[in-house]
């Protein structure tokens, strides 16, 4: 769908629900969408409250990968796809890393706050009429730099090894938890062997780090 495809759906209702990290974004993407002729229905800051928010659910969440809160970006696409609503991941980083991470996590489309204002509303209604968006020049490096199948991690492990990722210690992670120390070891331990055999390497803080903010986990520097 090209831009003028999209001006010329101006009259379809669609809702949008906008959740970016920045309020000043957020506010000003929702400033962007409501003009052109699109339905904000909710501009949130965070991940949390969002699937119970009473005007849920709604056609297209912009979703920023980058919302640093410790979810993994796949929990997130998969939650908001059970509830019939399609997501347009808007990230910081345009590299082919987190292209893939997006679009291997279900999204149906990806914009690059790079991007012009109407790469975005296009992405809305194509994605809100079941199709998908990415330029041809990510298409092309995701092709090339497909992340393959997800490690498979446990939610245990998942949740230890995101903690851990954002800085916490081994006792601080166990707390939060809720478990002793060696039983987190444990669980990054595995984590980490997960990822190795997809030949990820997170097996120093440095290079988890930077895998998390591919994936979203956190704020990207």
């Amino acid at each position: 769908m090209t831009a003028a495809d999209a001006r010329g759906t101006a009259h379809e209702h669609v809702r949008v629900v906008i959740v970016d990290a920045h309020a000043l974004v957020a506010e000003a993407i929702s400033a962007l969408v409501a003009r052109n002729g699109l339905e904000v229905v909710a501009t949130l800051c965070e991940w949390p409250g969002l699937l119970e928010h009473p005007g849920m659910p709604v056609d297209v969440a912009l979703l920023d990968l980058h919302l640093g809160d410790g979810v993994l970006i796949s929990t997130k696409v998969s939650e908001l796809a059970a509830r019939g609503v399609a997501t347009v991941v808007m990230s910081r980083r345009a590299d082919a890393a987190s292209v893939a991470a997006a679009m291997q996590a279900g999204a149906r489309g990806f914009v690059a706050t790079t991007d012009s204002p109407d790469d975005l509303i296009v992405a809305i209604r194509t994605v809100a009429h079941g199709g998908r968006h990415l330029a041809d020049h990510r298409a092309e490096a995701w092709r090339t730099t497909s992340l393959g199948p997800g490690p498979g991690l446990g939610r245990r492990e998942e949740r230890a090894i995101v903690l851990y990722a954002a800085g916490r210690s081994i006792r601080e992670v166990a707390e939060a938890m809720d478990t002793t120390e060696e039983t987190i070891k444990s669980y990054i331990k595995r984590a980490r062997r997960k990822y190795r055999t997809l030949g990820i390497d997170v097996g120093t803080r440095h290079l988890l780090r930077q895998h998390a903010e591919v994936q979203g986990w956190m704020p990207a520097d």
